[in-house]
């Protein structure tokens, strides 16, 4: 770390405390009894935290507060969930909100401001988003204009998993187009015979989501932002030539039987087989050339093995390594994402000083540092991030010229976003043709 970030992580510690105080100090003037000691000291507060995150990513998470508490006196104590987005709503709607939810879509978000037990983004978390993220961030926290949520995370759509070995002995390069990438495809098949692709939609939670990244990454790159939010927003259906000629480019490479499924059968096994067996064991172990998934499933690659029986090496000139899927001849750079909203539910002292710090570079850092993660925050360290991989991915979405959306199937209501399109993608790889799907996926805007 350097000085002027030791200063500024410092200031920021100094800060914070007053503003705590200053809170609770303002609490007891009003006869408040909500947390401390009466001294404007928050020692011994706990701030309740619940999300979707689970497992050592929960772990991290936890431990990324270490320093606030020791600073602050304030516990934090996270509950991760694996049903947390069907069981959130019905929560808070019912009297059990914890005093802070981290959601990870913008419509489950709009869906909780509905409750009406979503507190608005304070004037310092608010400030600090303003100078830290781009402003597609915090249009993303807001709902109906106005500013709910400060983002937490970030993880970026599209790469495509590849070995480097491989490259080097076929004879092969990185596209830099989706033209190369097709014409990639057809090389790799014809020097090994094999199918180049492999690709899981099966998920423990609900099947067909990583097809619409596919789908979302190729509308984003061939018809431009403008239709990207247009269609995200549901101004643009499904059945619009935009979108139908998304799918069309997509289909190359998926509903090609020559091109998938390799190392787990025909296109139709894709829906039997789980997202993340690909980019997990198939392309670490040789067997299958190239797959599609974001930066997020990076840390599965530490618990397979090669086919030498090692941990495989992410690196440029090791064992597997992604680039992102590239775009069209004239298209600005742009990539599609997702990340997490810190929604807070309680307006006490210590909940608010913990929202301000989980806004900041600081809480970022920390956060990065312990590996796995990645943060749009512009005033975060990118070396920190755990990998060569994740430091680029860190430098692309904070880059301001990166053309970055939002994943389009999280903006949808959910009767669409997790509904219609993902029970579309299933039923599109088992067969149904292109118009169809696109009919049917529409639809779910009716219900």
């Amino acid at each position: 770390m350097t000085a002027l970030r030791s200063r500024r992580r410092h200031g920021y510690i100094a800060l914070g405390i007053a503003t705590v105080a200053a809170l609770t100090l303002a609490g007891c003037a009003e006869g408040a009894d909500e947390g401390g000691d009466g001294d404007g000291s928050l020692e011994g507060e706990t701030v309740e935290i619940s999300g979707g995150i689970t497992g050592t990513e929960a772990d991290s998470l936890q431990k990324s507060f270490d320093q606030f508490t020791a600073d602050t006196g304030i516990e934090v104590v996270y509950t991760g969930d694996k049903g947390f987005e069907g069981n959130i709503v019905t929560k808070v709607a019912g009297g059990s909100a914890p005093d802070i939810a981290i959601v990870p879509q913008p419509g489950l978000l709009a869906s909780l401001v509905g409750t009406g037990e979503v507190q608005e983004g304070t004037d310092e978390v608010s400030a600090n988003v303003d100078e830290y993220w781009a402003p597609a961030w915090k249009d993303y926290g807001s709902v109906d204009g106005t500013f709910y949520a400060a983002p937490m995370l970030a993880n970026l759509k599209g790469y495509i998993y590849y070995s480097p070995a491989s490259f080097t002995e076929w004879g092969v390069e990185v596209p830099t187009t989706w033209d190369e990438l097709l014409e990639l495809t057809k090389t790799i098949q014809e020097k090994t015979g094999q199918a180049p692709w492999c690709a899981g939609f099966s998920s423990e939670a609900a099947s067909g989501w990583p097809g619409t990244d596919w789908v979302e990454d190729l509308v984003l790159r061939q018809a431009g932002a403008d239709v990207y939010d247009s269609w995200a927003a549901g101004d643009t259906p499904f059945t619009d030539p935009d979108i139908e000629a998304a799918f069309d480019q997509v289909a190359k490479v998926l509903l090609d039987p020559k091109y998938v499924n390799a190392g787990f059968g025909d296109v139709k096994s894709i829906n039997s087989t789980a997202f993340g067996d690909p980019i997990a064991s198939a392309v670490a172990n040789g067997t299958c050339a190239l797959t599609h998934q974001g930066s997020f499933l990076t840390a599965n690659f530490l618990a397979v093995q090669t086919a030498e029986g090692a941990t495989p090496d992410v690196a440029e000139d090791g064992d597997v390594y992604a680039f992102l899927m590239p775009g069209f001849e004239g298209e600005p750079f742009s990539v599609e994402g997702g990340g997490e909203f810190v929604t807070v539910f309680s307006d006490d002292a210590a909940t608010q000083a913990v929202a301000e710090y989980m806004s900041t570079p600081e809480f970022a850092d920390a956060r990065v540092a312990l590996g796995g993660a990645i943060s749009a925050n512009t005033g975060a360290d990118p070396s920190l991030a755990s990998s060569k991989f994740l430091t680029d991915a860190m430098t692309v979405v904070q880059d301001p010229e990166t053309v970055f959306r939002f994943d389009a199937s999280d903006l949808m209501p959910a009767t669409v976003g997790s509904g219609s399109f993902w029970r579309g993608m299933v039923d599109w790889v088992d067969g149904k043709p292109t118009p169809q799907v696109l009919e049917d996926i529409q639809a779910g805007y009716e219900n």
